[in-house]
């Protein structure tokens, strides 16, 4: 049976994850050590508090906050109301959280105070910006702040609400109902809220659990955030579905992972290329213990061959899988397999997920043969209900016959295998993280020396890519390139910062007026950059 009739719903899933794994560890955070069982009880829980605080089916509440225990008992307990989860990156700046929170209507916020110094309900506060649907904000961990609401306290008053009026509640949710709604960027520099349901989410992350080997007993360090659909739903929801142990870790650290690694015994551990190769690069490894990883998931850049082979050689993994994905596909369009070879793993994102299409199509959407570029788009259960309250960027991305167009060109193989070989959206990806050229110019355009501005990816040892930016400068104004940097990082989250910016005088055109980003790029590679 697949998993969306089996389960229905993220609540169903958890309670049959309690009667399956009973007592055997769910998560383990710091001290705290939990079975299904448990985590079952605390879900329960935290769906009372929900109900007791308004929350009903389609109502929108965002979680703001690091991978912490907190984050998944106060997803399930959204999720178990009947609400429907929104995600914030715990990098964004206060414009961008409420941006975000504004348009979905969000009713409750849990957030954290103090994660990296950072006090998040001020942050928000200091956007400036009415929101006048939230009306609850709930600090999962940290400091008590004016105007929000202790976890404990929340909880504390989901005794109001039976047990018996919960699990109605729980077996209300129907596969059809919304799960969540992740906000991705486009090249208009606008978020869209891309809308999946709990059936897609429990039938798409089975398959991705199967199609890996993940496996009851596994224990996964979780290191992609919560906020993004790799380490919500490849990530916990993938250890629900099979009996894995979620281990979150808040803040990527080398050496600490290795730590946990030998101390908790992973065996689980997907991330970026970027991941791997600091762990493979760092002096302290060969005094630590990683003998116990046996499976490894990555992707979203280029992999080279080598860092496959020496993650094999040099690691104890068994299994090494690359795949691709968008947001407004699940998360998952294409995996590799378990017995592919390290050339294919690398050099490739891997084939079709089972009951899904895949293909390379020209401009006028007909499917070209076997090694010619063109754009990826799919088709099936995985694709994404809608853009929210967005029928215009909705249609055009889901064409008349539901192919969903990724905007990433690739090439396909006779094997069916797909290789990505550019990014038609023009993104670029910093450490595993999604960067948009278009909303990134959007904001730079905002400080009052800018008057035009683009920004192209560029490579990057550490991070892969990185953002350069090319400004020119209002007239009769100076611009200082180190000064525009450091007025970035307030504006924007981390990882969309430039980390090169050139003024120049004018930007290079077309003839209809668009930027040649390709010479960008040319002039940073004859830089050598």
């Amino acid at each position: 049976m697949r998993a969306d009739e089996r389960w229905k719903s993220i609540p169903g899933l958890v309670s049959d994850a309690a009667d399956r794994f009973g007592d055997a560890e769910a998560v383990v955070d710091g001290q705290l050590r939990l079975g299904f069982a448990g985590l079952a009880d605390a879900a329960e829980a935290s769906s009372r508090a929900a109900i007791a605080a308004g929350i009903e089916p389609g109502t929108r509440a965002a979680i703001w906050a690091p991978n912490i225990y907190e984050w998944v008992v106060a997803a399930l307990g959204i999720h178990g109301a009947g609400g429907v989860l929104v995600p914030l990156n715990t990098r964004f700046k206060g414009p961008e959280a409420a941006d975000i929170l504004g348009r979905c209507r969000a009713r409750m916020l849990f957030c954290v105070n103090g994660f990296l110094g950072t006090d998040y309900p001020a942050l928000l506060r200091s956007a400036g910006v009415a929101l006048p649907d939230l009306e609850r904000i709930v600090i999962l961990r940290g400091e008590e702040a004016d105007g929000a609401e202790p976890w404990a306290a929340y909880l504390a008053r989901g005794t109001e609400v039976s047990s018996a009026t919960a699990q109605k509640a729980w077996a209300s949710v129907e596969a059809s109902s919304l799960s969540d709604i992740i906000f991705t960027s486009g090249t208009t520099g606008r978020p869209k809220g891309a809308m999946a349901t709990h059936g897609q989410t429990l039938r798409v992350f089975e398959t991705w659990s199967d199609v890996v080997g993940l496996r009851a007993g596994d224990r996964y360090l979780v290191v992609n955030p919560f906020f993004h659909t790799f380490g919500y739903k490849a990530g916990w929801v993938a250890c629900l579905l099979k009996g894995a142990t979620i281990i979150p870790q808040a803040v990527f650290d080398v050496s600490e992972a290795m730590t946990r690694i030998g101390e908790e015994r992973v065996t689980v551990l997907p991330g970026p290329p970027t991941l791997f190769q600091s762990i493979l690069d760092h002096p302290d490894r060969p005094n630590r213990d990683l003998s116990s990883l046996r499976l490894a998931v990555t992707g979203a850049a280029v992999v080279p061959v080598e860092l496959i082979r020496r993650m094999r050689d040099e690691l104890t993994f068994d299994t090494i899988i690359t795949a691709y994905g968008l947001t407004e596909a699940t998360g998952t369009v294409s995996m590799c397999r378990p017995d592919d070879d390290p050339e294919t793993i690398a050099r490739t994102s891997g084939r079709a997920i089972p009951d899904t299409e895949l293909r390379v199509v020209d401009d006028a959407g007909a499917e070209l043969p076997a090694g010619q570029p063109g754009e990826v788009v799919t088709r099936g259960y995985h694709v994404m209900a809608g853009y929210l309250d967005d029928e215009a960027a909705t249609a055009e991305a889901i064409d008349s016959d539901g192919w969903l167009h990724t905007g990433d060109v690739g090439v396909m193989d006779e094997r069916g295998y797909l290789r990505i070989t550019d990014r038609k959206k023009d993104l670029f990806i910093v450490g595993g993280f999604n960067a948009y050229p278009a909303e990134i110019e959007g904001a730079i355009l905002r400080h009052p020396a800018v008057s035009q501005v683009a920004v192209v990816g560029m490579p990057d040892p550490r991070l892969g890519e990185v953002g350069a930016a090319f400004v020119v400068a209002r007239s009769g104004l100076r611009l200082d390139a180190d000064e525009l940097i450091s007025w970035c990082r307030d504006q924007m989250a981390n990882y969309k910062v430039p980390r090169h910016v050139e003024v120049v005088d004018a930007l290079p055109l077309n003839a209809s007026g668009k930027v040649l980003k390709t010479q960008l790029r040319s002039r940073l590679s004859a830089e050598g950059r």
